[in-house]
Order: structure tokens, then C-alpha cells, then sequence
């Protein structure tokens, strides 16, 4: 029986947490703050981490435009307990992606990256 868009875009985001140990959750979720798929840590609130995705892009989005930088590819965060990455997935979704202070970067961006073109055909 084939998988649903749902059970497959889950299955990227665990393919990503399993190409690096760095990753510790991730998760699609529409411009409108509403979950598409999510493979976040049990003590994340799903609703929470959709509703602040969405409004985070969005904001970069005016930021970028209003400083002149173009089109918003990424938002980066950096706290003391990790780090927060939210990429654009084509015009109606975000995918944020939750690392840890250690983890190296590099290998991160090019994991994401390779996700969001996979997460691009699925949506």
C-alpha cells in the first residue's frame, strides 16, 4: 500500500535526524502555523514550535526585503542550548530544524538543504 504525503514527509524528516546525530527534532509547517509533519522531541510542543515557525519567516521575510538582502532563504538561532534552523519549502511551507550546541554546522546546512529539495517535490 503506497504512504500517504503525510507518513512520507514524516519519513524525511527522521531520514534527516538519522544523517546526523546532531539533529535533534524537525518539522514541516505551512505559512499559516499549522503542523504538516513533525518528528520533534516529546517535550516540544508541536502547536508552539508551528504558530512561532511561521511567524519567525515571516518577520525574516519583511526583515530581509527591508534591508535589501532579497529573498529569504534561512533563519538562524543561536541559543546556549542549541540551535534553531528555519528554511523555506517552496512558497507554503517552513521546515525548522532543531541541533545542538555541538554539532557542526556545515554538515547541517548541507543536510537541510538536500531535505528541503526532497520536502520541495513532496509538497
Amino acid at each position: 500500500m503506497a504512504k500517504s504525503r503525510t507518513e512520507q514527509l514524516v519519513e524525511r524528516l527522521r531520514d534527516l535526524q538519522a544523517s546526523s546525530g546532531d539533529v535533534e527534532g524537525a518539522a514541516i509547517v505551512s505559512v499559516d502555523g499549522l503542523s504538516m509533519a513533525s518528528s520533534l522531541p516529546g517535550n516540544v510542543e508541536e502547536d508552539r514550535v508551528s504558530a512561532m515557525s511561521a511567524a519567525m519567516l515571516s518577520l525574516g521575510e519583511r526583515i530581509s526585503s527591508e534591508l535589501g538582502r532579497g529573498v529569504l532563504e534561512q533563519v538562524f538561532i543561536k541559543g546556549e542550548r542549541g540551535y534553531v534552523i528555519l528554511t523555506s519549502v517552496g512558497e507554503e511551507a517552513v521546515l525548522t530544524v532543531l541541533a545542538r550546541p555541538e554539532a557542526k554546522l556545515g554538515l547541517i546546512f548541507l543536510d537541510v538543504n538536500r531535505t528541503v529539495e526532497d520536502l520541495s517535490k513532496l509538497l
